[in-house]
């Protein structure tokens, strides 16, 4: 079921938020498997929301850099080819990670640093993953070719699904 745009008021993207999470709990329902659980919330995101035009995940490297640097990798993912690795403290997604707090974008082209993985993209949120003692395991990047595509409800909707799929313990 695709998020169809009625009209862009909060609280009807904030019941679709609210309905694409209980299908992601309820598919997830048993299954342990850490890339399993990505690859459904990136698919079923992209799935239900119009607006997405890039979904998924980079996750912290298990190995650091030749320097000693933290980076993130490519996870599973919906769309166009993604970056495949991104410095902690570079770009949104480095950003995100390096800070642990989501990065809310209207523009892209104006953000320090932005990495262009896709050129049409205009606009982002980029969430931390944290797993359930607390430990930053991912980011969860979502680009849209519109600017100030994503708002608060985003946010909102966003976090509280990443903290119910990766921190439930």
């Amino acid at each position: 079921m695709s998020y169809v745009a009625r009209d862009d008021r909060p609280a009807d993207k904030a019941d679709r938020y609210a309905e694409v999470e209980a299908e992601i709990l309820a598919v997830l329902d048993g299954e342990p498997n850490l890339t399993a659980r990505m690859a459904t919330v990136a698919s079923m995101l992209a799935d239900a929301f119009d607006h997405y035009f890039w979904t998924g995940f980079y996750v912290v490297a298990p190995d650091k850099t030749p320097d000693g640097a933290d980076e993130l990798v490519v996870g599973p993912y919906q769309g166009t080819l993604g970056c495949l690795r991104i410095a902690f403290g570079r770009g949104v997604c480095g950003t995100a990670a390096a800070t642990r707090q989501t990065q809310l974008v209207e523009d892209v082209h104006a953000f320090p640093g932005h990495i262009a993985c896709d050129s049409r993209s205009a606009s982002e949120i980029v969430v931390p993953v944290l797993d359930a003692s607390g430990e930053l395991i991912a980011v969860f990047d979502v680009d849209a070719t519109t600017p100030a595509a994503f708002d608060a409800v985003d946010q909102a909707g966003l976090e509280r699904l990443m903290a119910k799929v990766f921190a439930a313990g």
